[in-house]
């Protein structure tokens, strides 16, 4: 391998700690609907296409 495209173990971790916390907000989404349901604002009626 290259030794210019190497990041160190600090840095790859930071890196997985991102994409890790991105992951565990969408899975929260997800795995809770009806909280994520609660938090939208009401229907206020009618379609919402016009």
């Amino acid at each position: 391998m290259d030794k210019e495209k190497q990041i160190t173990r600090k840095e790859a971790l930071k890196k997985m700690g991102k994409y890790a916390a991105i992951t565990a907000v969408g899975t929260f989404m997800i795995l809770n609907p009806q909280k994520a349901q609660a938090d939208s604002p009401p229907d206020a009626g009618g379609n919402p296409f016009d």
